[in-house]
């Protein structure tokens, strides 16, 4: 290369890596995450997470401290695996674990430890200030006080109404609890919010970067934050003789995720009509589809880098007719609007398709998220980038469903009475690849409410397909072929077991499908330890994340008397390697959105299943350890 183009080639060379630094997310801190659990057996399982930081090189070291004397447990470095077993533990007394990377040989000190109680269950508790009349349901994760480690922000419910149904229900009321069960705030949202899936979505994240995350919602006159202050006028009782909630101001709070305190709070965009805060039936109507507070009130909520590096919360409202998204950024003294979705404006192409749930992802590979918002999807820059205008439904799942296609492919069902069934979808065009009718389109059956989409038979390579009613039966590969006339559950899925296949997840059960007799066969039931599941028959845990140990997800469940969570962790041996998938961008920012509505199952950037590839690292950079 001559030396002109040497000074060409090296400046341009620059520049890429400065585009490519300017790419990476930014992400919260998480510490080695060590987690131990008494098996029951006199054995100790102890597991570890595996960062998409760390060199590919990385093993482990396993320490045991006991009465202030340090063992290591194990002979060699650990670097296949991401847990170990300890079988000489006296579980009759408390054990500290920790462990050591080991990078070229040389141990590296890392941030992390588990007290195991002595005489521990097999599973991890945390009381609960539950109010009479209440019961714990949805939960989220974020760390609010930046030290590595996850809290808990839990929606406790009382008395609650779905928008279609008249009535008067109880404050919503939200907690925050550390893991080792410290109770730190509590918010009431007083009696001008409704209680119910679709009117309160509380999204948790650091949205300014400081290390600690921030918990964002919908509030009212009336709303009292962790501190005791009073957000508006508390005098005021917006509720109608039927329990709804139709005038009145609407406010957006930011609140400080370890303390409660409101630090910030403006008006709700969009409002219910922009002309009045209190809009006629009329008005409602005309706007949202009905007059009596059904449409105008589904409301829907995530968060998105919508520009590659840094979060943005997104705020919505409607989905069945009129369908609004409003995109916020959070410097840490003020919300600012980032741009406004309205398919008022966007054109009718974008209206009526939303889900009662929706997905954030990449869709088109450009750094940037795209929020899939049913069956549309809106592009990081707030317009719409296609409709495939099929129409409302309530199931969605986003992934690399098939690993043989370039990109990631969506799996949805079809309710219209006119197209009901299901669906596949590229995600970055919306071209529809397969569909697959109702058997009885002639009798106007509503579609299937229910759809689930992961790997469960390794025979076929990809994610397998099924839907639940409505008149489609049987499972399908991610070609659209029918594989079996015999379904599990369709409901959740979760990496229990060990190997890449999914389990099902069902309410209180995990079950791992017998692909070859066609049978669901439960290898985990949190009801043998006096839990239940939320929201009657969606049947779905507090829920469901990778929030410790090694790649495998946990469950949180309530018990029975409403009074405790209850935190459960395999401790099934495997032979595979993952980074936590909460360092893969789509799936973190899916247990964000978990909660919102009909609570769907997170799902990870990558294809993970039979035939899999080593996972990608992802674009990211990970915050330093926030200081005390």
């Amino acid at each position: 290369m001559t030396s002109i183009k040497r000074l060409i080639a090296l400046p341009l060379l620059l520049l890429a890596c400065m585009v490519n630094a300017v790419a990476q997310r930014s992400m919260e801190y998480l510490n080695r995450g060590v987690y131990a659990i008494n098996q029951g057996d006199g054995k100790v399982f102890v597991s570890w997470r595996l960062l998409a930081t760390d060199a590919d090189n990385i093993a482990f070291n396993v320490y045991r401290t006991v009465n202030n004397k340090t063992t290591k447990l194990n002979k060699e470095p650990i670097n296949q695996v991401t847990f170990f077993i300890d079988e000489t533990a006296n579980i009759n007394q408390a054990n500290t674990y920790f462990v050591k990377a080991v990078v070229n040989k040389k141990e590296v000190e890392t941030d992390g430890k588990f007290l195991l109680p002595s005489n521990a269950k097999n599973y991890l508790s945390i009381p609960l200030k539950t109010p009479a009349g209440y019961s714990p349901n949805d939960v989220s994760v974020g760390d609010v006080d930046g030290d590595g480690e996850y809290e808990i922000i839990l929606h406790q419910t009382g008395r609650a109404h779905d928008n279609s149904q008249a009535g008067y229900t109880d404050p919503p009321i939200f907690q925050c609890y550390k893991l080792d069960g410290t109770f730190l705030w509590q918010v009431n949202l007083g009696k001008n919010i409704r209680e119910g899936a679709h009117y309160t979505q509380f999204m948790v994240y650091d949205l300014d970067g400081d290390g600690k995350a921030e918990v964002v919602m919908k509030t009212a006159d009336g709303t009292i934050d962790g501190k005791g202050k009073v957000i508006g006028d508390s005098t005021k009782d917006f509720r109608n003789s039927n329990g709804y909630i139709l005038s009145g101001p609407e406010y957006l709070t930011v609140f400080n995720g370890l303390t409660g305190e409101a630090m910030y709070t403006t008006d709700y965009i969009v409002p219910r009509n922009a002309s009045t805060k209190n809009p006629t039936p009329e008005q409602l109507q005309q706007g949202w589809g009905d007059g009596y507070g059904n449409r105008v009130d589904r409301f829907l909520a995530c968060v998105a880098y919508l520009d590659g590096k840094h979060p943005s919360v997104i705020m919505c409202r409607g989905y069945y007719t009129r369908t609004t998204l409003a995109a916020w950024d959070w410097d840490g003294k003020t919300l600012k609007q980032r741009w406004l979705f309205d398919s008022d404006k966007e054109g009718k192409e974008f209206a009526g398709q939303g889900n009662h749930n929706l997905t954030v992802a990449d869709v088109d590979g450009d750094g940037k998220d795209e929020v899939v918002y049913g069956q549309m999807t809106v592009d990081d820059n707030g317009k719409g980038l296609y409709s495939t205008r099929i129409g409302h439904a309530d199931a969605i799942h986003v992934s690399d469903l098939d690993p043989e296609r370039p990109g990631l492919e969506v799996f949805s069902t079809q309710e219209r009475f006119d197209d009901a069934g299901m669906n596949f979808r590229d995600a970055k065009t919306g071209e529809v690849i397969w569909k697959k009718p109702s058997i009885t389109p002639d009798k106007g059956n509503q579609g299937p409410g229910r759809a689930l989409a992961i790997d469960i038979d390794p025979r076929y390579k990809g994610a397998e397909c099924w839907v639940a009613g409505g008149g489609v039966t049987g499972l399908y590969d991610c070609k659209g072929n029918k594989i079996s006339d015999k379904t599990p559950p369709c409901n959740m899925g979760i990496f229990w077991d060990g190997d890449v296949l999914s389990e099902v997840l069902n309410g209180t059960t995990v079950g791992k499908w017998d692909y070859e007799n066609g049978n669901n066969k439960i290898i985990f039931n949190a009801k043998d330890f006096n839990c239940t599941s939320n929201n009657g028959t969606k049947a779905n845990p507090c829920l469901s994340a990778d929030l410790f140990g090694d790649w495998r997800e946990e469950l949180i469940y309530r018990t029975n008397d409403n009074q405790e969570l209850r935190i459960f962790s395999t401790t099934i041996p495997t032979d595979k390697r993952f980074y936590t998938f909460m360092q893969d961008p789509q799936y973190r920012l899916s247990i964000v959105w978990q909660n919102v509505a009909y609570n769907q199952p997170p799902h990870t950037s990558f294809y993970i299943g039979e035939g899999m590839s080593t996972p990608p690292k992802p674009n990211i950079v990970m915050k330093e350890k926030s200081v005390q």
